[in-house]
């Protein structure tokens, strides 16, 4: 809650799972913030797949292959991959669309190409060039 500052008013909902490490002072934080935490079903590992699903492909294209050196690279790196995965990342629910294009989609058939790196090269993007 620190750590988000003036932004906890963005937030009502937490889903949460029922792990252990969430205890009842847990629940009582965030209710005095104004944000009410639901409890997945048990024993129903799905109930979250869309967090899951974006927690398991930062780790796997991004915190797995570069060293952390604290919590604000950390919230540097994760914020830069989130803008790159949500505005130029193709996905496939989306037929290779990104889920928020913030340029159009360029036809790499035919123009020139430009490569930008993101995260220090370890993700490139590709734009026509000027």
């Amino acid at each position: 809650m620190a750590d988000l500052g003036d932004r906890t008013a963005e937030f009502t909902l937490l889903v949460r799972d029922r792990a252990g490490q969430f205890t009842a002072a847990f629940d009582a934080v965030l209710a005095g913030a104004g944000i009410e935490a639901v409890k997945i079903p048990p024993q129903s590992p799905r109930a979250n797949a869309y967090a899951e699903r974006f927690v398991c492909t930062v780790r796997s294209e991004v915190t797995d292959r570069m060293l952390i050196f604290g919590r604000h690279h950390l919230r540097t790196v994760v914020d830069e991959y989130a803008h790159h995965y949500n505005g130029r990342r193709p996905h496939r629910g989306q037929r290779l669309c990104p889920p928020r294009p913030d340029h159009p989609i360029a036809d790499l058939s035919h123009e020139r190409i430009k490569r930008r790196p993101i995260l220090g090269g370890l993700i490139n993007e590709y734009e026509r060039a000027a």
